[in-house]
């Protein structure tokens, strides 16, 4: 078996060099992996992707099932040919997926029943998805900043700046904390996020981290983001007189995509290998979808040979992706943000839509530039006939309102005796009804207990947005999972989230979205860590 492995590694290694270009061809040359992680952003606005996707066989497909995690992702890593030494990746890997998950199989697949799985990628330490990618990034960023230096490419240190909507700013503080030569401040909507969210992120530990309410919505604070990561003056201001420059953990950094086509990859070996399927049988998969990173990974992990047939787009009621693969119009010009219990979707603004559509024009940089400045200037754009019949031939999508939501927890719960949180609840519905011929997997993005208010609601028929009887309404969020956990017999609360209570908040700033309010908190944070 060790020489199998071996070879089978070495086969990767031997794949052709790949580089990174951007999606408004606005880079003056193609950068190499590391350069793409540590930039993060193209300059120009541009999203970087690799030149070159790499084939996988069916047979190496499959054979990844006889491997660890961790091994199967350094085997798609070599497959991309990232630029370090492949002794490094493996240990880099050995490192993410590790004891810092709670399965040994990192993550484990249930299926309800033959032709509907559920792809469990909430098993790590902060007990969403997010950390399949952000238990790997943060180690692969330092890798690259390390070996960059080596190489005289870069001489500063980094500030990593975050807008979640709940779940990837806890990941990338965990991911990041105490990391040498780097900081990390992370945007959260105020009033926006879960109890369990917020006191998570409040809670954080760690030297080197910064958290921020924001007044707005996770658009404002996605686009205050972005709008400080395009302002020029304030990039030389940093490196003139921090020595920092600015760079990313949100999916728009390839360095977070990269993993999240690893897991697509692994449960199709992993279903074959469990005799839920046979070799080479086509399989859906179906992603609870805000800022289209999870769906896409999919997508590239089906460009890179896995059977993969349709890909399915759950979208809550912001339902911007899903009347967009719809009708080819992407507008969000007079569309009203609602809050839903599903927070971690309630995007308007996809930033990995650009990578989608960049892949499906044939690499048209041109197109992608222009409908971006559409977007940005009118709220709104259309892509061309060819592009959308492209997209349709991949891609359907529904959204489920808010009541359906929560009806479909307890549906599920009452019969496959499987308690889902509200956004795989989401993806769920839209997998019964879109469904084909094809079995189904389904991406299940959290655990129950990182929204226990909706989950009460859910199992108790509590309208979305209604309150909870006062005796439930005053207990913490810790309190109420402890309550639900006895109601439903799953006392599987991750300890990560059971202990939140006893750990002192030491996060509770507010801010305005402006990309002068957000540059000036930026300052502050940096100022004062300098002085500890």
């Amino acid at each position: 078996m060790d020489n199998e492995l071996q070879d089978f590694g070495q086969k990767a290694q031997n794949m052709a060099e790949n580089l990174y270009i951007d999606t408004r061809g606005r880079t003056k040359r193609p950068v190499t992996f590391t350069e793409a992680v540590v930039d993060g952003l193209a300059a120009g606005g541009g999203l970087y992707v690799p030149q070159n996707i790499p084939q996988l066989s069916l047979e190496d497909i499959t054979a990844l099932a006889q491997m660890p995690y961790a091994q199967r992702a350094s085997y798609v890593y070599r497959a991309f040919d990232v630029d370090l030494p492949a002794e490094t990746v493996d240990a880099l890997m050995a490192q993410a997926y590790g004891d810092n998950f709670d399965d040994r199989a990192v993550c484990p697949i249930s299926s309800l029943n033959a032709n509907t799985h559920v792809l469990e990628l909430w098993h790590g330490p902060t007990s969403a998805f997010k950390d399949m990618a952000l238990q790997c990034l943060p180690r692969f960023f330092s890798a690259s900043a390390s070996q960059l230096r080596d190489q005289g490419k870069l001489d500063h240190q980094f500030l990593i700046l975050v807008a979640t909507s709940g779940d990837t700013g806890k990941a990338a503080l965990e991911g990041f904390r105490d990391q040498d030569g780097v900081s990390i401040a992370v945007m959260y909507p105020d009033g926006g996020v879960s109890d369990i969210q917020f006191k998570q992120m409040a809670t954080q530990q760690g030297r080197n981290v910064q958290v921020w309410g924001v007044r707005g919505n996770f658009d404002d604070c996605q686009t205050g983001a972005k709008n400080v990561f395009n302002d020029d003056a304030f990039a030389q201001k940093l490196l003139d007189e921090q020595g920092v420059a600015l760079s990313s953990a949100n999916s728009i950094n390839w360095g977070r995509l990269l993993p999240q086509v690893v897991y697509y990859v692994s449960a199709y070996a992993q279903l074959v290998a469990d005799g839920k399927l046979s070799a080479g049988d086509e399989l859906d998969v179906c992603v609870p979808t805000g800022n289209f990173g999870n769906i896409l990974a999919a997508y590239y992990a089906k460009r890179m040979g896995v059977p993969l047939g349709m890909l399915l787009c759950a979208s809550n009621e912001n339902r911007v992706l899903t009347d967009f693969i719809n009708t080819g119009t992407y507008d969000i010009s007079d569309r009203d943000f609602v809050l839903t219990p599903s927070p971690s979707m309630d995007i308007l603004v996809s930033s990995n839509l650009e990578r989608q559509l960049f892949e499906l024009t044939d690499r048209n940089a041109e197109a992608i530039a222009g409908w971006m400045a559409d977007l940005r200037e009118q709220g709104r754009f259309r892509i061309d006939e060819s592009t959308f019949a492209r997209m349709r031939e991949t891609f359907a999508s529904d959204s489920i309102d808010n009541a359906t939501c929560l009806a479909t927890i307890k549906a599920v719960l009452d019969e496959h005796d499987y308690l889902l949180d509200p956004h795989t609840a989401v993806a769920y519905q839209v997998a019964e009804n879109l469904r084909g011929q094809n079995p189904v997997l389904i991406a299940s993005t959290a655990h129950w207990a990182k929204f226990g208010d909706n989950v009460y609601r859910a199992l108790h028929g509590i309208e979305p947005g209604a309150p909870l009887p006062d005796d439930v309404a005053a207990l913490t969020g810790c309190a109420l999972n402890e309550l639900i956990a006895r109601e439903t017999g799953k006392h599987d609360i991750p300890r990560g989230l059971a202990e939140l209570d006893e750990l002192p908040v030491r996060f509770t700033d507010v801010i305005d979205a402006g990309t002068s309010d957000i540059e000036t908190a930026a300052l502050r944070f940096l100022d004062n860590l300098s002085k500890r």
